[in-house]
Formats: structure tokens, C-alpha cells, sequence
């Protein structure tokens, strides 16, 4: 489903030649331009993920809600974002696109989203900027699977890895998430 303006695909300009590639992999004028916010990055992550390990959906609650901005450099995702603002008009719906070290694409989540991927390649490396420093006893998790939820991950018959965490999440109707 589509969130409207509120999660944001961002292309980058990338030079190619024989000899490899070029591009800005974050620029604060051009991010400020494209998405509307100006975000202060405070923690950079990076994870691994083999293929058909599912992350996810994971969000941190207020005062450490965080924004994300998460791109892959090795590998592809199918990248979700959820919308758990119970005020909002799209609380439960969702947004989903492939993020690639060969297409370049980031996607900006903001506070008030579940953040999940699925390994779609051997190896995934996936790193992100987030807004707030990780906070254990704020750090939440839904079931990637709520049907309430309904996300087309696009399995084709595998058996995700999940994490014994992601495995016991709550649903969204019993989550704690944001008003």
C-alpha cells in the first residue's frame, strides 16, 4: 500500500564508467530538498544478513523514536516501512520496495514507522542512519507476518529466518506504538 508523502524513495545521481562509480551517498542540502525534514543523523548501522533472513518490522518508542535512512551495499532487500501512528489515517498500512547495491535506491522512514527487510540475495550488507541512539528498554518489535498488517513479502514457498524475537513479536493490535 501506499503512504503518501511520508516515506520517500531517494535515487541518487550515480556516475558510471569502466572503471566503477560514483555517487553522494548522503548530502543534508539534497536530503533537506527531497524529503522535507532536516533530521539529525546520530548513529550509523550496519548489518549482514544471509539470503531469506527476514529482519523486522522493529521501531524504538519516544523519547528514542527513530528515523531511518537505509540503503544496501552489497546484495538486495525487499525493504517494508509501517506506518504505527494510531492517529494517522494510513496506521497499518505499509510500503514496500528492493533496495540494491545495484539500483541505489535509499528509503526514508520516519519516527512513527516499523522497519523490516527481507534477504533477497546470498548476502545482504544493509546500512542506515537513524536519528535517535539505540535504546534497549524503548526498542519494540510486530510480527512481520500480522495478517492484519498483510505485507506480500513474496516468499515463494521459503521459509524465512527470523529471530527467535521477530518469531514471539506481538501483533499489531497489541503492540505499544506511537498515538
Amino acid at each position: 500500500m501506499q503512504l503518501g508523502l511520508t516515506t520517500h524513495i531517494l535515487e541518487p545521481r550515480v556516475f558510471s564508467d569502466d572503471r566503477g562509480f560514483f555517487f553522494e551517498s548522503f548530502n543534508q542540502r539534497t536530503f533537506e530538498e527531497a524529503v522535507g525534514v532536516s533530521p539529525r543523523f546520530l548513529q550509523d548501522n550496519h548489518s549482514r544478513s544471509v539470503k531469506g533472513v527476514l529482519r523486522g518490522l522493529h521501531y524504538q518508542l519516544p523519547p528514542a523514536a527513530q528515523g531511518k535512512l537505509v540503503r544496501v551495499t552489497r546484495g538486495a532487500i525487499f525493504d517494508v516501512a509501517v506506518d504505527i501512528r494510531r492517529s494517522s489515517p494510513a496506521f497499518g498500512d505499509w510500503v514496500g520496495y528492493e533496495l540494491s547495491e545495484d539500483n541505489f535506491r535509499q528509503l526514508w522512514i520516519p519516527e512513527g514507522f516499523a522497519h523490516g527487510f527481507l534477504a533477497l540475495t546470498d548476502v545482504a550488507d544493509v546500512q542506515y542512519k537513524a536519528t535517535a541512539y539505540y535504546a534497549a528498554d524503548l526498542d519494540r518489535s510486530i510480527r512481520w507476518d500480522d495478517p492484519d498488517i498483510g505485507i506480500d513479502w513474496s516468499l515463494d514457498g521459503i521459509t524465512p529466518i527470523v529471530s527467535s524475537k521477530d518469531a514471539s513479536a506481538p501483533a499489531l493490535a497489541e503492540a505499544e506504538v506511537f498515538d
